[in-house]
């Protein structure tokens, strides 16, 4: 199977708050087809049908990574990648003691 995994993610404002990791074409499609459909105009479409495009092959996966980052720059959600990374953050059930 052919890695469909962008070399660096995309960071996208969802809500006030929240900040949302595409990693991947696959991600990329699933936030593209949720985005509110009185918003979508021909920038939505072009970049969706692109990131399709590359999901098939028929597009190299940096062509969809480029795509969705310039959408995002363009609807205001375009997110500097956050300084706190996912894998910084101690597990809540964690106790924070080493097992020995």
């Amino acid at each position: 199977m052919i890695s469909k995994m962008f070399d660096r993610p995309v960071y996208l404002k969802e809500g006030r708050s929240l900040v949302r990791e595409i990693s991947s074409v696959d991600d990329a499609i699933d936030y593209l087809e949720n985005w509110p459909e009185r918003e979508r105009d021909v920038t939505h479409d072009a970049t969706l049908k692109t990131c399709h495009m590359a999901h098939d092959g028929h597009k190299p996966l940096r062509v969809a990574r480029d795509a969705i980052r310039a959408f995002a720059k363009k609807k205001g959600v375009l997110v500097k990648e956050p300084a706190v990374q996912p894998w910084m953050i101690k597990p809540s059930s964690a106790s924070g003691r080493v097992s020995l």
